[in-house]
Formats: structure tokens, C-alpha cells, sequence
């Protein structure tokens, strides 16, 4: 594998003008013990973006390592992300989720809030929705979006309300490509980040993955992200131990070629690996 000093993580401007990391550090199923240690080890790394929901239950962990960093740190360096679970939908219940958040977080303001499943059985997620805008409105977090939300939810969002999120957090990887919705996204100015980037482990195995990761010494993890990233998909990998935490970050220094993109474009299979936005209420 090569490795060499991190560069540092770019950012991309989100259609409200909020610079967001390209690449951040996700907890989900992160033990809360472990949180604040994994977090502080990622930031240390040079992550700067953390990404959290009240349904990980490790929201005080994350709040407490991101404190730490703004003991040296200017806020703008730092970009924070939660979301409002399924049980909270509706109006005041989101706020009230979001106050307990904030709480947990202990941060004055939220950079990115996001709905975190559309469930359609509830026929809340409108309502929702418009809690987000009063938040943003009055100041409390920067930016909204929503996350594993389908072509139909977005469109329903945009006809009820004239918002479009600024950004949608959908499970994305090789197997699972979503083409037809990130044309989608790119139409409406909505920012593609991909949870579970790397098919929650399951792709790191495909042996024509493997191949190029060796034709250009890097790891599988490596080739998978800088697919993302030549692609303008933001990701949120996981990792433990510090030195996959440090080689997920280090993608900025090597390219793929188109060749290799033929390679990786050719592996979308329609493969979940996690719940279908249809099946979660």
C-alpha cells in the first residue's frame, strides 16, 4: 500500500453556500463508550467532519470530542452532522428532537440536520420538513437536507414547499450506484453523500476491485473512495482502528483512470445492504 501524509480533505459548496468536507467520519453502530476516543482519534487524523444521529446514541460522544477540537480550533474548521429519527417526525416533535441533540452535542449550532428516513407510511415527512426550515431560519443549524429519501419524496418535498435539501444521504457504493437519482440530485442542486461507501465491507472483497488496488498499491477502501470522489460523491466511512481511519483519508493524493472507472462502473448491481426507504416507518 502507499502511503504518505494525508492531504488535506477538500470542500465542496452545498447550494446554500455551506462548505461541507468531501469526505467525513461516520459512527454509526460506534458503542457510545468508544465514541468520543474514535472521534478525537479521527480529528486528530485530519477528518473534520463528523456525522451522528440520535438513533446511533452517540451523540454526547461526538459532542465531547468535537469540544475538545474547539479548545484549539475555530469552529468553521469543524462540521457537524445529526439527524431527527423516525419516532420524532412532525412539527414540534422535531424540534423537541433537536433540542435533545443540541443537548447531548453541547454545541451552539448544528451545520447539518437531516431527516433521517422519509418513512412514507407515517406521511410526516413534509411536516418535518418545515421544522428543519424553522431551524435553519432562525439560525440554530446552518443547513438541511434528508437522507435515503427516493426521486418521489424529493419531488414531493419541492412541489409542497419550493425547498430542495441541500444535500441527500443515501446508501451508494459500486453495487449499488444510483445513477437515475444522482442525476436527480444534480438537477436540483442537491448534494450526493454516500452512507455505507463501502458496502458495508461487502465490496472490499470483489476481486475486480482488488485487481486495480493492486495495479496502483493502494488498499481496496482507497480505490472504492476515490471512485467517490472523482465522481462528486461526498462519503462518511467507518472505520476502528487508526490506521484504516488514516488510510480512508488518504485518497487525495493518486487518481483513477478511465480505465479503472470501467472497472468500477461495471460492478452496480442494484445491491442493497441496508433497508429500503419504502420498507423503514
Amino acid at each position: 500500500m502507499t502511503s504518505s501524509a494525508p492531504h488535506p480533505v477538500p470542500r465542496a459548496a452545498l447550494a446554500d453556500g455551506t462548505l461541507i468536507h468531501r469526505l467525513g467520519y461516520g459512527v454509526y453502530k460506534v458503542p457510545p463508550e468508544d465514541t468520543e476516543t474514535l472521534c478525537a482519534t479521527a480529528l486528530d487524523a485530519g477528518y473534520r467532519l463528523l456525522d451522528t444521529a440520535a438513533l446511533y446514541g452517540n451523540e454526547a460522544g461526538v459532542g465531547a470530542a468535537a469540544r475538545a477540537f474547539l479548545g484549539s480550533h475555530a469552529r468553521e474548521e469543524l462540521f457537524v452532522t445529526s439527524k431527527v429519527w423516525n419516532d420524532d417526525h412532525g412539527f414540534d416533535a422535531t424540534l423537541r428532537a433537536f433540542d435533545a441533540s443540541m443537548e447531548l452535542l453541547g454545541l451552539d449550532q448544528l451545520d447539518l440536520y437531516l431527516i433521517h428516513w422519509p418513512c412514507p407510511s407515517k406521511d410526516l415527512y413534509v411536516e418535518t420538513w418545515r421544522a428543519l426550515e424553522r431551524l435553519r431560519d432562525d439560525g440554530r443549524v446552518r443547513s438541511i437536507g434528508v437522507s435515503n429519501f427516493q426521486q418521489a419524496h424529493l419531488e414531493r418535498l419541492l412541489a409542497e414547499t419550493g425547498t430542495a435539501p441541500v444535500l441527500n444521504q443515501v446508501e451508494l457504493h459500486p453495487y449499488l450506484q444510483q445513477r437515475a437519482l444522482r442525476t436527480f440530485h444534480e438537477r436540483h442542486g442537491i448534494a450526493t453523500q454516500a452512507w455505507s461507501p463501502l458496502g458495508r465491507g461487502h465490496v472490499l472483497a470483489d476481486a475486480d476491485i482488488l485487481a486495480v488496488a493492486e495495479e496502483l498499491g493502494r488498499t481496496p477502501a482507497q480505490v472504492i473512495l476515490r471512485w467517490h470522489h472523482q465522481r462528486g460523491v461526498l462519503t462518511i466511512p467507518k472505520a476502528s482502528p487508526r490506521d484504516r481511519i488514516e488510510a480512508n483519508l488518504d485518497i487525495f493524493g493518486f487518481e483513477l483512470g478511465d480505465e479503472h472507472f470501467a472497472v468500477l462502473d461495471a460492478l452496480d448491481r442494484d445491491r442493497r445492504f441496508g433497508s429500503h426507504p419504502d420498507q423503514v416507518g
